[in-house]
C-alpha cells in the first residue's frame, strides 16, 4: 500500500495480516468482525452494517435490502443509525437514490445533523460513511459509524476508505454471493451449510490461477495460500521449515510469474482487483 493507506501511519505487516484474516473469513461469521478489525487498525470506526440491495432497475425501485450483519459497539443513543430495513418503504431510505443511480463503486458521506429532502431524520445521529458497488442487480452496501459526540470522518480519512474500497468491496460481494448459495441451501437442508476454510481458500486460488498461462510450484503455492489466509512470513518459514528470506523469495517468484508486486498484489490477484 502506499502513504494514502496509512492514516495512522500502521504496520504494514500487521495490515496486510488483518487483511488476510479477512479474505479467508469471506463466508462465514467472521467476516464482519474481521472487516471491522481491519478498518478499526487504520480509522477510528465505531461500527459497521452490512447490507444488500436488490433493485429493479426497469422501474428504478428497491425491491429488497437483507441486512447481512453488523460489527462494532452496539447502537447507543450517541450512534444510532437508520437500518436500511427499518424504513416503512424500502424506497424511502435516504441511500436509496444514490444506490439507483450508481454505476461504479461509490463512497457516500452523511454528516449526523443531514435530514432528507423532507426534513426527516432518517440518517440518525451516527457520523456515516457508505462504501456502495454494483453488480447486476445487486448492491452491496457497507456502512462505517461514528457516534456524533465524536469528530466526524476527515477528507484524509474519506480518500483512504476510497482508495480501500477497492479491496474490500469485491470481499464484500463474494461473501454476500456465498451468503446466498448458503441461504438457499439451507432452505432445502439444515445441514448443508457452506464451509469456508482453508480448502476454499486453497480451491478459490486454483479456480483464480486456472485461466493465466503460469505455474507455480509447490512451494510457491503453499506460501501464497498461507500469507492469503493470514499467515506471516516467520510463521510460514516456522511451518515449512525454512528460513524467512526462502518465504520472501518464494513470494517474490509467484508475484513475478503473476504479474503483481509483493503481498498486497497478491491480494488484490486474488481478489480480482
Amino acid at each position: 500500500m502506499n502513504q494514502r493507506a496509512s492514516v495512522r501511519g500502521v504496520d504494514k505487516t500487521h495490515l496486510y495480516s488483518e487483511l488476510g484474516k479477512l479474505i479467508s473469513s469471506v463466508g462465514n461469521e467472521k467476516f464482519l468482525t474481521n472487516m471491522h478489525q481491519l478498518i478499526e487498525y487504520s480509522l477510528p470506526v465505531s461500527r459497521i452494517v452490512f447490507s444488500e440491495w436488490t433493485v429493479d432497475d426497469s422501474q428504478s425501485s428497491v425491491v429488497d435490502i437483507q441486512l447481512l450483519g453488523c460489527a462494532g459497539l452496539p447502537e447507543s443513543a450517541q450512534m444510532q443509525s437508520v437500518c436500511p430495513t427499518s424504513a416503512k418503504r424500502l424506497n424511502d431510505h435516504p441511500l436509496v437514490q444514490r444506490v439507483l443511480e450508481i454505476e461504479a463503486p461509490l463512497l457516500i458521506h452523511l454528516n449526523a445533523r443531514m435530514k432528507d429532502e423532507r426534513g426527516n431524520s432518517w440518517l440518525g445521529t451516527s457520523h456515516q460513511c457508505s462504501l456502495i458497488s454494483r453488480k447486476a442487480n445487486r448492491r452491496c452496501v457497507i456502512s462505517l459509524h461514528r457516534p456524533n459526540i465524536n469528530r466526524d470522518f476527515s477528507l484524509q480519512e474519506l480518500s483512504f476508505l476510497k482508495y480501500f474500497s477497492e479491496t474490500l468491496l469485491p470481499l464484500a460481494e463474494r461473501h454476500a454471493h456465498l451468503n446466498r448459495q448458503s441461504s438457499i441451501k439451507a432452505s432445502g437442508s439444515a445441514s448443508a451449510l457452506i464451509s469456508v476454510d482453508q480448502t476454499q481458500l486453497q480451491r478459490e486460488f486454483n479456480e483464480r490461477l486456472s485461466p493465466c498461462d503460469v505455474s507455480l510450484s509447490v512451494r510457491e503455492k503453499e506460501v501464497c495460500l498461507g500469507l492469503l489466509a493470514g499467515g506471516t512470513v516467520p510463521e510460514m518459514a516456522e511451518k515449512l521449515c525454512v528460513k524467512n528470506s526462502s518465504i520472501e523469495t518464494y513470494l517474490k517468484r509467484a508475484a513475478a510469474k503473476l504479474g503483481v508486486s509483493g503481498r498486497h498484489g497478491l491480494a488484490k490477484w486474488m481478489i480480482g482487483s
